[in-house]
């Protein structure tokens, strides 16, 4: 057995992380911002190909496979986004059929990460048949990828739905540490409190009051209502996202999905939250996009 860290240094700890948290983000969002408003929609897509090949390599690790299962895995989702890319690039004349298809894959996601899930963690499910963990990791990234992919071509959109995860997921970090004496999920994610989820509201509330002028300055009362429910919609699916991961991690007795970003973990550690979001977002927003 080892000897429990003393409260000085599990608070030291918390700080060295929150710094390599901070620094990875001032590296990281800038450029994604950059990427995000001035590349064109095929070669962002590409761009976003790379996330999701990591992220399914890092979730065929959890899901147990062996190394040959975890690379076909990771071709699989990686071949599914470059058929996408290929159809809008060389196929316009299947433009319908595509978004059809699409819209199809973000209504499985949202029935998925409104029902399936909660449900799944309701349950306490521990799932360990390889080709359900491989259609449920498909579902998580695919749907998601699309969904960053559509959103780009109305950038402020996308940056909209971004915001509003990672203030809930801010608000959420430093209301739990000042206020969380009530935990959310213990068995799944003990760090998580009911106090960080009214901060996460909270902050959310202000944030959506104050998006819904920046993209709807015309809007009735009525419409920015509609906004508010849609990003309060968004903060608990995020919240579902974030412990779903939390749940298959725990399953996998893993800390982390992986060790690629310094503070942060795995890929599939920092849009957890944003798998379970996007397709929802995509399909609020489908008019803009189209």
């Amino acid at each position: 057995m080892g000897i429990p860290a003393s409260p000085k240094a599990a608070g030291a700890a918390a700080r060295s992380g929150l710094k390599q948290r901070v620094v990875t983000a001032l590296v990281l969002v800038p450029l994604l911002l950059a990427a995000m408003f001035l590349l064109p929609n095929i070669a962002w897509a590409l761009l976003m190909t790379v996330p999701a090949a990591i992220g399914a390599l890092e979730w065929g690790k959890l899901a147990g496979y062996q190394r040959r299962g975890n690379t076909a895995f990771a071709v699989a989702v990686t071949a599914t986004c470059l058929c996408f890319i290929a159809l809008a690039a060389f196929a316009p004349s299947l433009a319908a059929i595509t978004a059809s298809v699409t819209v199809l894959l973000y209504v499985i996601a949202l029935l998925f990460w409104a029902i399936a899930a909660p449900l799944w963690l309701f349950r306490g499910w521990r799932a360990t048949q390889p080709l359900l963990l491989g259609v449920v990791g498909w579902i998580v990234l695919v749907p998601a990828w699309l969904a960053i992919v559509s959103l780009q071509n109305a950038p402020r959109y996308l940056l909209a739905a971004l915001f509003a995860v990672w203030i809930a997921d801010i608000a959420a970090y430093f209301a739990g540490r000042r206020f969380g004496r009530r935990k959310l999920a213990a068995q799944i994610s003990p760090g998580k409190t009911w106090e960080g989820v009214a901060g996460a509201f909270v902050a959310v509330v202000i944030y959506a009051l104050l998006a819904s002028f920046v993209l709807q300055p015309s809007a009735n009362a009525y419409d920015r209502g509609g906004m508010l429910i849609f990003f309060l919609a968004l903060t608990v699916l995020g919240i579902v996202g974030d412990l779903f991961e939390s749940w298959i991690k725990r399953g996998a007795g893993a800390k982390d999905s992986g060790t690629l970003l310094p503070g942060h973990g795995g890929v599939l550690d920092r849009v957890d939250s944003l798998t379970a979001a996007l397709p929802f977002a995509a399909l609020y927003f489908l008019p803009a996009l189209w």
